[in-house]
């Protein structure tokens, strides 16, 4: 099993900036994908971000390049996303994943799911 936990989440206004991380523990492993996905109300879960663990290859959704930026510490089991020039609609909750399905952007290429945190971006 594998516990993932989030923070840094928060009220921040437009052209913000905030760091989540993921913090995991148990039978964690540094050659998994770590992912960053995110559901804002109303909304399906969508992908933001992914760090394949073996090759350390990244992955961002469109909408996000250029402003995030994920990383990770395989000392510390420890993955972050930086999020820079906030907007409105990036509000949502986010969620860190682990897993190691081939497609970085799918739901179920992922095994285990932290709670999420709350980021809310006023205008």
């Amino acid at each position: 099993q594998v516990q993932l936990v989030e923070s840094g989440g928060g009220l921040v206004q437009a052209g913000g900036s905030l760091r989540l991380s993921c913090a995991a523990s148990g039978r964690t492993t540094s050659s998994s994908t770590m992912g960053w996905f995110r559901q804002a109300p109303g909304k399906e879960r969508e992908f933001v971000a992914a760090v394949r663990g073996t090759v350390g290859y990244i992955y961002y959704t469109d909408s996000v390049k250029g402003r995030f930026t994920i990383s990770r510490d395989n000392a510390k089991n420890t993955v972050y996303l930086r999020m820079n020039s906030l907007k409105p609609e990036d509000t949502a909750i986010y969620s860190c994943a682990a897993g190691g399905g081939l497609d970085v952007t799918k739901l179920n290429s992922y095994t285990y799911w932290g709670q999420g945190t709350q980021v809310t971006v006023s205008s």
